[in-house]
C-alpha cells in the first residue's frame, strides 16, 4: 500500500479501486451532530456505512482523489484499522449503564484509549475493557484485556482471534484501582515494545510461558498474582 494512502487511514477494497476509512470514536461513543455529519458526507460521496466490531463506523467506497476532502469535511480523528499499532480499545458500558456492571469500564477504557489508541508497536495490538465477568468487550481474545470483578480488576494478556486464535492468560487479579491497572498495562506495553519481537503479544507469552512473562513484567509482585481456575 502506498505510504500516503496508509497515512490517510484508507484500506483498499475488493474492487481494487475504492477505499474504506473509519473515523475514531473512543469506546464507540459519539453524538447526534457527528452522526448527521457522517451521513451527510456519506451521501455526498456515495459511501456505504458499516458498524464494526471495533466500535467504529466504517465508510466504504471512497475514491482516492476524494480522501482528503472526505477527512476535511468529517473533521474527525482517524481510527486505526490498519498498520502496526494499537488498533482498537474496546469498551463495554460498565457501571455507567449496564445493570450487570460491577466496575467502571468506561472511565478506565477512555483513559486507556487516550494513552494507547494508534500507538506504534512491533505488531498490531487490540485491547478490551469490560465491567464484569461476562467480558462483553471480548477481553479474552485481545492482546490485553481488563475485566471488572467484585474484588477489583483482572488483567489478561496474549489473546487474539484470526487464523490461529488464542485465549488470553491471566496476568494478575484483584487489582484495586484504575491507577494500578494503568501502571500494569504500561509495563506490559513497554515490555512488548522492548522485546525486539515482531510477533503478536500472544506468541511472546506462549514462547516464554505465562509465569516467566509475569515475572518479567511485574517482577516480585508477579509472585503474588492470584490464579483463577478456568477463568483465564
Amino acid at each position: 500500500m502506498k505510504k500516503d494512502i496508509l497515512e490517510k487511514g484508507a484500506i483498499i477494497q475488493r474492487d481494487r479501486e475504492t477505499y474504506a476509512i473509519a473515523p475514531h470514536f473512543p469506546g464507540g461513543f459519539t453524538d447526534s451532530a457527528t452522526l448527521r455529519k457522517i451521513c451527510d458526507v456519506a451521501d455526498k460521496y456515495g459511501l456505504a456505512l458499516k458498524l464494526t466490531s471495533a466500535q467504529r463506523i466504517m465508510m466504504v467506497g471512497a475514491k482516492e482523489e476524494d480522501l482528503d476532502a472526505i477527512w476535511g469535511e468529517l473533521a474527525q480523528p482517524q481510527g486505526a484499522p490498519i498498520g502496526l499499532c494499537v488498533r482498537s480499545v474496546k469498551i463495554c458500558p460498565g457501571t455507567t449503564w449496564c445493570k450487570r456492571g460491577v466496575q467502571d469500564s468506561v472511565s478506565l477504557g477512555l483513559k486507556m484509549d487516550a494513552i494507547y489508541h494508534s500507538m506504534v508497536l512491533p505488531n498490531k495490538m487490540k485491547m478490551g475493557i469490560s465491567g464484569c465477568l461476562l467480558a462483553c468487550a471480548e477481553c479474552h481474545t485481545k492482546d490485553i484485556g481488563v475485566i471488572g470483578t467484585a474484588k477489583g480488576w483482572r488483567i489478561v494478556v496474549g489473546g487474539n482471534g484470526g487464523v490461529r486464535p488464542r485465549l488470553a492468560d491471566l496476568l494478575v487479579d484483584d487489582v484495586q484501582s484504575e491507577e494500578k491497572v494503568l501502571e500494569i498495562v504500561a509495563r506490559v506495553v513497554d515490555f512488548y515494545k522492548n522485546a525486539r519481537s515482531e510477533q503478536r503479544l500472544g506468541k511472546t507469552v506462549e514462547a516464554m510461558g505465562i509465569e516467566a512473562f509475569r515475572q518479567a513484567v511485574l517482577g516480585e509482585a508477579g509472585s503474588q498474582a492470584a490464579s483463577v481456575d478456568g477463568e483465564a
